[in-house]
């Protein structure tokens, strides 16, 4: 199911139709894989107020940011259901009844009275026992259980829970093929992360999950794989002489622009560059196979009021300084003020957690999932080193202490040791950013 087809189902509610021309019921969509409940900042439009696609149609406050949504297709509002202030919308909820040019506003009002007393929750008939003699899945139900949960034709609706339409849309599984085990055949988020593909009729082997992109390649995976331990850590030091030297020129030309970069702008680029060498640590663990990724999206963790986001920097490697500098800026004030958009936080390749700014000279992260690794950057310090240059046998240099944690299934130790090795390069010689 493509990104457009999802998102129309997700404005459509989670019990509303999919026909034309029919009063339509807006859900509470879930903006993070984590969210359960938002609020209503403010409605952008009036009830009986046309909108067009791309038309922002209301704010949603959650535990971390205030979000725009957007409309996905043209339409009415015919009426609002959860109006500006309100707070602990569950998602699924209704908060507003959708038209169309043309359709009979009439019925508006009615459908979202009772679409206020509904409860997204599951119903009670929910709890009937599975049948005890029957342990295998799916295909062998009893007549009833047929009937509570009916295959779907080609293009009827699928029912979803928003949390599971972002899990298949993120990891590219077609709901099609899911078998739900909610109310009434409804996908939950159990259900497409319990989600196998199917063994094709015509090989031995499994059929390849998703389409071809230009913007990644789906790895098989092998039972040897599946079975490793998760975490690893590898932690090097680097001579950071050269970065703050070429940062001190950088920075005296760029004074009369008000522009100055950060060490952390020369983390970015050299992260991005390393994973151009090895791009087999650009990945990301996805169950059923590893995604290598072809451009590198540096997720950077960022500390708001409200715990901590990580805006990206798309395709960090095509990117200068001076430009990573400033989305970098722009970034962080954005997921400070609570206004990054969706995309601008979700997904991302490979993550960065920059402490160093808190004089912490060493710790290691969590891995932000799927992402197969994040790299914890320490603060830089003066350190004494050998040296046979120096009559003394030694010398100072500015030592920045990194630590990589790798998920284990998706990039093992000496893959990691590989990349931190090009990454540490590119930090002790960093005029290779120029080449």
């Amino acid at each position: 199911m493509s990104p457009s087809s999802l998102a129309r189902i997700l404005y459509r509610g989670l019990h509303g139709s999919a026909r034309r021309s029919a009063l339509t019921k807006m859900s509470m969509p879930a903006m993070s894989p984590t969210m359960t409940e938002g609020g209503i900042s403010s409605w952008k439009k009036a009830e009986g107020e046309s909108f067009s696609s791309g038309d922002v149609l209301l704010e949603i406050e959650t535990d971390k940011a205030t979000i725009d949504v957007e409309a996905q297709e043209d339409g009415i509002l015919a009426k609002i259901v959860a109006q500006d202030g309100s707070k602990g919308v569950a998602v699924g909820s209704t908060i507003a009844v959708l038209a169309e040019e043309g359709d009979d506003l009439s019925g508006a009002a009615e459908l979202a009275a009772s679409a206020s007393e509904e409860a997204p929750s599951a119903p009670k008939e929910e709890k009937a026992p599975e049948p005890p003699a029957s342990p295998a899945p799916s295909n062998e139900a009893s007549p009833s259980t047929t009937s509570a949960k009916p295959e779907l034709a080609k293009g009827d609706r699928i029912f979803a829970s928003p949390i599971a339409k972002k899990i298949a849309l993120e990891r590219g599984i077609p709901l099609s093929k899911v078998k739900g085990s909610g109310p009434e055949g409804r996908i939950i988020r159990e259900d497409v992360e319990k989600y196998k593909p199917e063994l094709s009729s015509s090989t031995a082997g499994p059929s390849t999950p998703g389409e071809p992109s230009a913007d990644y390649t789906d790895i098989p995976l092998s039972n040897m794989l599946q079975s490793q331990s998760p975490h690893f850590y590898l932690t090097v030091d680097i001579q950071m002489d050269k970065v703050m030297k070429l940062r001190e020129v950088f920075n005296k030309s760029l004074a009369e622009k008000g522009a100055k970069l950060s060490i952390n702008d020369f983390v970015v680029k050299a992260v991005a560059k390393a994973l151009e060498d090895v791009p087999e640590v650009n990945t990301a663990w996805l169950g059923d196979v590893i995604r290598q990724y072809k451009k590198a999206d540096i997720s950077i963790a960022v500390a708001t009021p409200t715990g901590l986001i990580t805006p990206i920097i798309k395709d960090a490697g095509s990117k200068g300084l001076a430009t990573i500098s400033a989305e970098a800026k722009a970034l962080a004030k954005k997921a400070r003020d609570g206004k990054l958009s969706p995309h601008e936080y979700q997904g991302g390749t490979f993550t960065i957690s920059n402490l160093g700014m808190y004089d912490v000279s060493h710790f290691t992260a969590i891995i932000n999932p799927p992402q197969s690794c994040i790299l914890a950057v320490g603060s830089t310090q003066p350190t004494l080193v050998p040296s046979a240059e120096d009559e003394r046998g030694f010398k100072t240099a500015n030592i920045m202490k990194v630590t990589i944690s790798g998920d284990h299934r998706s990039v093992d130790g000496a893959l990691g040791a590989r990349w931190l090795s090009a990454f540490k390069a590119y930090l002790e010689n960093p005029l290779t950013f120029m080449l």
